[in-house]
């Protein structure tokens, strides 16, 4: 038996407000919509199945709903700011090797916006 994949499930009332905050922002692609139900995918994307289980979310912060990482996670920080969407916690360099912020989604859950460290160092400036 293998586990494919994990998709975490979060509750809303308005699912044309979560596609425009996920496709927007992060650029996601609507996958599968049956009206009551949008599961968002990244183009091309392919993960190993993960699910964490934390008692604080690293640095003293809460625990995120879910953490998307991203091949630049500055840009997002900027396309948020830019778009006025809550900062919970700032643009951050954390001592594990992750670049990362927090933000607040339209239906109040929290959400980790990552890259890796040696990623970003390993890109041409520019």
């Amino acid at each position: 038996m293998t586990v494919r994949r994990i998709v975490p499930n979060l509750q809303t009332s308005d699912p044309p407000r979560a596609r425009a905050f996920y496709a927007d922002l992060l650029g996601l692609e609507v996958v599968m919509d049956h009206g009551w139900i949008l599961t968002f995918a990244a183009k091309g994307g392919s993960a190993m199945p993960q699910v964490s289980f934390a008692i604080e979310g690293g640095s003293g912060t809460p625990v995120p709903a879910l953490s998307i990482e991203v091949d630049d996670v500055d840009e997002i920080y900027r396309r948020a700011k830019h778009a006025g969407t809550e900062i919970v916690y700032d643009i951050t360099d954390e001592p594990w090797g992750v670049r990362r912020f927090f933000l607040r989604d339209p239906f109040g859950n929290i959400v980790n916006i990552l890259s890796h460290s040696a990623e970003l160092k390993s890109r041409p400036p520019g």
